[in-house]
Formats: structure tokens, C-alpha cells, sequence
């Protein structure tokens, strides 16, 4: 991916980034609205319309910020942010504990079910390179499709609350043993945070993403 111009990889970057952004919170609320809460739906964050699930920071000057040092330093890009959570009004689901799970859950499927989209584009354009002009930048494009979509599934699958995975896993557990692990909410952010600037967090994400992506990519025999 060398070959690109920072333009050129901000524009291929941006399209399924915010896809895979906007289709994840949406995924939230059309979940929450199956299993009996309609907040989302009447707070405007029932939509796949971007704008209303972009942060201003966490979805634009983030992303961008790390792909523009990633192209100056010579390197992969490093690939994080977040958008507005899509809110959930737990006590308005049929079966709370069991709802809110399956609620999470379905944020990182949408990613994954965009990754093998993506997947079948990439192989789409690899079979047109060399007779399509364009063939090349929408393989490139679908590979940053899989790839993000891939980081944002097993992300938001780790089990630290507030994340899907957290509560995810707080579905699983026996109702006393959920209280006591949702506590460590209020200091999600800070764990998540000081494993980033550690390193720790992609020595735990790194080879998950490598080998959920190395499958995609193995279908199209990649």
C-alpha cells in the first residue's frame, strides 16, 4: 500500500470506516428496537445516516490523525476511534440481562457480516485489475473494509465494560456476579486507554485481527 498518496488513502480509508461505524451503532438500535426499546428510534439514532452517529473526534480527527502519522512514518496505519453510542434504555427490553447481550453482540456481527461484504468486493476487483482503470483503488478500499471492520469486531468483543464484549460477557454471568463486574465501568475507559499506550492492547488484538482477516482473506484464496 505504499503506492498511495495520502489523499488517495484518506479518501480509500474514510468510505468503509464510516460504514463500518455507522452500520455497528445502527446495528445497536435496531437490536435494542426487537428486543422492546425504542430509545434510539425516538432519540434519531434509528438511521444510517452518518451524521448522526459521527464524533467529531473519536470518528474524524482520530482516525485520520493516526493514518496521516502511520503515511509519514512509512508504517502500517494504526486504525482506532469510536462514534456517539447509540443509547439503550435497558429496563425497556423484554429479559434486561439476556436483551442487553445479544443488544452488544450485535455491533461487532454487523462488522464482521461487512467484512465478508467487503471480502467479496476485494475479489471482484482483483478479477477486473488489469481491465478496469479503477480496479486497483477498489481493491484497496475493500482491503480496508475488511480490516476495519475486522479491528472494530474483536475490539469491541474484548470483555472490558464499557465495550460489546463486556457486556456481552455481563449477559452470561449470574445476575450477582454481573453487578459486581459492572462496577468496573466507570474505569473502563482508563484500563482500555492505559493498555493502548502500553502496547499491551495490540499485542492482545494484533494476532485476533490477524487471523480473523487472514480467513477472510483465505476464502478468496488471499
Amino acid at each position: 500500500m505504499q503506492n498511495l498518496t495520502l489523499i488517495q488513502s484518506i479518501l480509500l480509508f474514510s468510505v468503509p470506516a464510516i460504514f463500518a461505524i455507522t452500520v455497528h451503532e445502527a446495528a445497536h438500535g435496531y437490536a435494542a428496537r426487537y428486543f422492546g426499546d425504542r430509545t434510539a428510534e425516538v432519540l434519531g439514532r434509528l438511521t444510517l445516516n452518518p451524521i448522526k452517529h459521527i464524533d467529531p473526534i473519536g470518528t474524524v480527527l482520530v482516525p485520520l490523525g493516526l493514518l496521516v502519522m502511520a503515511k509519514a512514518a512509512g508504517g502500517p496505519p494504526i486504525l482506532f476511534g469510536w462514534a456517539k453510542p447509540v443509547p439503550v434504555g435497558t429496563r425497556n427490553l423484554r429479559k434486561p440481562q439476556r436483551d442487553m447481550a445479544l443488544v452488544a453482540a450485535a455491533g461487532p456481527a454487523s462488522n464482521l457480516a461487512m467484512a465478508a461484504g467487503w471480502t467479496a468486493i476485494m475479489a471482484a476487483a482483483a478479477a477486473m485489475a488489469g481491465s478496469i482503470p479503477a480496479a486497483d483503488l477498489l481493491w484497496y478500499m475493500a482491503y480496508f473494509g475488511v480490516t476495519i471492520n475486522v479491528i472494530l469486531a474483536v475490539f469491541n468483543m474484548l470483555p472490558i465494560p464499557p465495550l460489546d464484549g463486556g457486556r456481552v460477557l455481563s449477559g452470561l454471568l449470574p445476575p450477582r456476579a454481573a453487578m459486581s463486574f459492572d462496577r468496573i465501568e466507570p474505569f473502563g475507559m482508563m484500563i482500555i486507554i492505559a493498555l493502548l499506550v502500553s502496547g499491551l492492547l495490540w499485542q492482545v488484538v494484533g494476532p485476533l485481527v490477524g487471523a480473523v482477516r487472514g480467513f477472510f482473506l483465505a476464502v478468496i484464496g488471499m
